[in-house]
This record gives structure tokens, sequence and C-alpha cells, in this order.
């Protein structure tokens, strides 16, 4: 009887755990603050209930044409409750240092609209974890529910409406059927 006592306790105290696990869901989407690329506070609450591509972006990269395709699926989904997130890093040594240059750039090239953010770190320490800084808080917490810090500039972390996150890396094109087909089905549900 004793066993079965400590059984129904460990049960109980494991869902306890599971179910902070959860609330760490609602903590990844919407419990951040960051500046846009003019300075202005943005809060993520604004993006809840929405279909997240969040992405650390990079001006000078040989994957910034990637920007065209994410501004495309923006435009295609945004009034179906789909949202990109850009966040520009000089983590692997590709991004303007000036925030205004960035934004020129992107609007004046690609034509971006989507929300962008100041440059902040995406990593801890870089590719190679050498570098002494760690990821903002919201890149912190990706990394930890994925498993998965980017490797380069253009990965793409996708935040579904419940909270769970997928990882992409930056060779998964954003016009690609993987991603694509996995943003429809998302907005879907």
């Amino acid at each position: 009887m004793l066993d079965k006592i400590k059984y129904f306790l460990l049960i109980m105290i494991m869902s306890f755990f599971s179910t902070s696990v959860t609330a760490n869901y609602d903590k990844l989407a919407y419990d951040f603050n960051f500046n846009d690329l003019d300075g202005s506070p943005l809060n993520l609450t604004e993006y809840k209930n929405k279909v997240i591509a969040v992405v650390n972006v990079a001006s000078q990269c040989g994957y910034t044409y990637q920007y065209e395709a994410l501004q495309a699926l923006y435009e295609q989904h945004k009034d179906d409750g789909f949202v990109v997130l850009g966040f520009p890093s000089g983590d692997f040594f590709q991004e303007f240092t000036e925030e205004e240059k960035v934004k020129e750039f992107c609007q004046t090239t690609y034509g971006v609209d989507f929300p962008m953010f100041k440059r902040s770190h995406v990593t801890n320490g870089g590719k190679l974890r050498l570098r002494n800084y760690k990821a903002n808080p919201f890149f912190a917490e990706l990394i930890k529910k994925t498993g998965v810090q980017p490797a380069w500039n253009f990965n793409k972390y996708l935040i579904a409406r419940d909270g769970s996150v997928k990882h992409y890396n930056e060779k998964v094109e954003p016009d690609s059927t993987l991603l694509t087909s996995e943003i429809v089905a998302l907005i879907s549900k």
C-alpha cells in the first residue's frame, strides 16, 4: 500500500512539472519586449494567437536573398494569423552595426515590412560558443525549447498557436514546400 501511495505522489509531482512546461510556452511567445529598428518598444503579446516565424537575419549574408520569400510569405498569410519576426544579428559578422542601415537595406532592397527588431545576439557565444555573450532572452527560450541554436543566419523557428516550436535551418528556403505546408497547416488549426 505504501508503494502505491509513493507512486501516486510521484505521478502528482510529475504532472505539476509538466504543467509548468506548458506555462513556459506562453512565456516563449508572448512575455518578451524588444525595440524595433526605429527604437520603439514592442511587446510580443501583439502576436498572441498567431503563427509566428522567427528568423535571425543579416544583410550581408549569402542567404540574404531569403528576405524576398519571407516578405512574400508574410504578405500572403498575414491576414490569416501569420507573422514573420526578423531579428538582425551580428553573431556571424554579416550585419550592419547601425539599425538605420539595416532598415534602409531591407526596405529598399526587398520591400520588407514585417516586424524587424534591433540587433541582438541570437546565439550563446557564436557558432563555436567561444565569445562572451548570451542569446537575447527570446532566442534563449527558442534554443531551450528546440535544443538548436542558430548555426548561421536565416534559421527559422516556427511557433504554433499552442506554443510548440519547430526549428528549420538556413538551408530550408522560406518558400519551400516543407515550410509553407507546415505554415498552412498551422494557420488552419
